[in-house]
């Protein structure tokens, strides 16, 4: 595993495109502010990855156009969530993303940048957000990684990463990625909210823990 960025371990938190138009999203900033030392969100692509999937069924283009045109929507609903909360920076390297910590601010990835030079992740619609998410944890040594959705897992048994792909709950790569990534995985949705403020605050993690298997 590559050395983390500094001496401490980055919590990475994605941050779902479903939740672009929800009165949730602002509590969910509100929470994350809270986070003690060096969270870094990953927006997802909501609505402007949308219009990616519109445009490549009309238009026709290939799977790693769609891919670069993709990160771009990652990184316009990045804006989107910089504009809503005053701490959070836009941040594409992994100097930004040290500088936006120093600063006492959260770093939003902007992911095209580092993928630029390197196709770790298939271009195709089988890997999303939740995939990059997964290898940028890996990338950062993050100890923890959590995906917040806009929907809750169903009640029962903790879910396994197989489970979770099978299921759809993230895409089919997100397994394989998340598995090899040495962070502990967490599912948030709406009813872990309630809390998640302190929790955080205090260094936990709201949500559901996932087995690796």
């Amino acid at each position: 595993m590559p050395a983390p960025i500094t001496r401490q371990r980055p919590f990475v938190i994605k941050i779902g495109g479903s939740l672009a138009a929800s009165a949730l999203l602002p509590r969910w900033l509100q929470a994350l502010d809270k986070i003690p030392g060096q969270p870094i969100v990953v927006p997802g692509g909501g609505p402007f990855a949308d219009a990616v999937r519109a445009a490549q069924m009309d238009i026709g283009f290939d799977d790693l156009a769609a891919h670069h045109m993709a990160l771009l929507a990652m990184e316009q609903y990045g804006l989107v969530l910089a504009a809503l909360a005053p701490r959070f920076v836009m941040a594409a390297t992994p100097a930004a993303i040290r500088r936006a910590w120093r600063l006492n601010q959260i770093p939003i990835w902007a992911p095209s940048h580092m993928l630029a030079a390197t196709t770790p992740v298939p271009p195709s619609w089988d890997a999303t957000s939740d995939t990059l998410a997964a290898w940028l944890a890996h990338e950062l040594g993050a100890t923890k990684l959590l995906l917040v959705k806009s929907t809750d897992l169903p009640s029962g048994a903790a879910p396994t990463l197989a489970d979770l792909s099978a299921s759809r709950v993230v895409d089919r790569l997100f397994a394989g990625f998340a598995g090899t990534s040495g962070a502990e995985v967490f599912i948030a949705g709406p009813s872990a909210l309630e809390g998640a403020a302190a929790l955080l605050a205090a260094g936990g993690v709201p949500g559901t823990r996932v087995a690796l298997s």
